[in-house]
């Protein structure tokens, strides 16, 4: 006997919520689409095909519990009052990989009040303080990180890039899933949109 559309439903529900409860959440800022382009097309060039499994990002949160509703309201009650610049300061190496250093004065406020806000879930990473970055290479050897960071500083420019919005993802252990994202005031789109179903 084939089970009834409302068991499969039910069943498909509490297969979502156990997703959720198994995997944390990870918030990033999102940047609009001329920056992301340019970080993207980096990450394709220098990152490893092999783990090149997500796009360029720039993390907030690195875990938080994926079942707690009051995390998406916090998101969309804390949004900057204007549009929200970050200046990308430097070519770095850490190592294994490259990135870009960014500074942003009020990114930074705002992540002081996101701590606050998500105090009884974070754990030690979370509650450091924000070093923004954004990596465009990493798993390699220490000679072809050091290799890359010299040919990208020998032509790099400061320059500006300006945030989207907040976006939240469930980490699958390598892979990201994304769950919903809420675009900042004067964005296109600023009603958050869920995309986990």
């Amino acid at each position: 006997m084939a089970p009834k559309p409302s068991q499969v439903s039910a069943k498909a529900g509490r297969i979502a919520d156990l997703c959720l409860m198994a995997y944390p959440m990870i918030v990033t800022l999102a940047l609009e689409e001329t920056a992301r382009s340019y970080f993207n097309n980096l990450r394709r060039v220098h990152f490893p095909a092999h783990s090149n499994y997500l796009e360029a990002h720039l993390t907030l949160f690195y875990r938080l519990p994926s079942d707690e509703p009051a995390i998406g309201d916090i998101l969309q009650s804390l949004w900057p009052s204007v549009p929200l610049w970050l200046d990308v300061t430097d070519v770095v190496c850490f190592g294994t990989g490259v990135a870009f250093s960014l500074a942003c004065e009020p990114l930074l406020a705002l992540h002081r009040q996101l701590q606050q806000a998500f105090d009884p879930w974070l754990i030690r990473q979370d509650r450091q303080p924000l070093r923004p970055h954004i990596t465009i290479q990493n798993k390699v050897t220490a000679f072809k990180a050091q290799r890359l960071q010299q040919e990208l500083k020998a032509a790099f420019v400061p320059f500006p890039v300006r945030a989207a919005g907040w976006a939240t993802w469930l980490y699958l252990g390598g892979p990201w899933k994304p769950l919903a994202s809420y675009p900042f005031p004067g964005a296109a789109g600023t009603e958050p949109e869920a995309l986990l179903v």
